[in-house]
């Protein structure tokens, strides 16, 4: 099975791409959902943040108030590094099970793990191939603005608190820019597809010929 990263900024289109990817028959798995996964009620990660930033970011529930602990982490560098590294092993644990199942199921198949921080934190180095979605700076900050509902100021202290766009593009195999709307992203999505499939492919021969 092949595996491939895909990253990029807040806003910058990383769903739509990894939406195209599975209509094309990739597997997809959202770190997002992961991440909500491990921080379930009474789950070990969930303690971990409660010891690390208090009970006060708790619903009345028991569950995360995510609104509460992003506010939280986006103003303080510090404590955003310290929730990463107290989420990341049991996010990359969880996302590696289900590749093995998926290699299982499919060795000739296509896994696509969608992660904002994959460049940050490292993990990115697990992976075959590595895409990096991106847009113009003054459309990703008109998309935070409108998507979160934020004054400017909040948007570029969102955007500022990440790795810069141009940064993250040095580490890319893939770059999809998706300042031109969907067409023109979906256009890109399928080049990269059909780039997936060849290297899969050349994969596939290097192993025949191996034995």
């Amino acid at each position: 099975m092949l595996r491939v990263g895909l990253t990029g900024s807040i806003a910058v289109g990383k769903s739509f791409v990894s939406g195209v990817l599975a209509e094309l028959g990739c597997r997809v798995l959202d770190a997002d959902q992961t991440a909500r996964e491990v921080v379930l009620p009474d789950s070990p990660a969930l303690r971990e943040v409660v010891v690390a930033f208090g009970s006060e970011i708790l619903q009345s529930d028991g569950t995360l108030d995510r609104s509460k602990l992003g506010a939280l982490v986006f103003a303080d560098a510090a404590k955003r590094t310290r929730l990463n590294s107290l989420l990341h092993p049991y996010i990359i644990a969880q996302q590696d099970q289900l590749l093995r199942k998926w290699e299982t199921e499919d060795s000739n198949g296509i896994a696509i793990v969608d992660a904002a921080l994959m460049i940050e934190s490292g993990s990115y180095k697990r992976f075959d191939k590595l895409i990096v979605v991106h847009c113009r700076d003054d459309v990703q900050l008109q998309r935070v603005m409108a998507r979160n509902s934020l004054s400017r100021d909040e948007a570029e202290r969102r955007i500022k608190a990440q790795m810069s766009q141009e940064e993250k593009k040095k580490f890319a195999d893939y770059l999809i820019d998706t300042s031109d709307g969907f067409e023109a992203t979906r256009t890109q999505a399928r080049e990269v597809y059909a780039n997936l499939l060849a290297e899969l492919r050349r994969r596939r021969l290097e192993q025949t010929r191996s034995f």
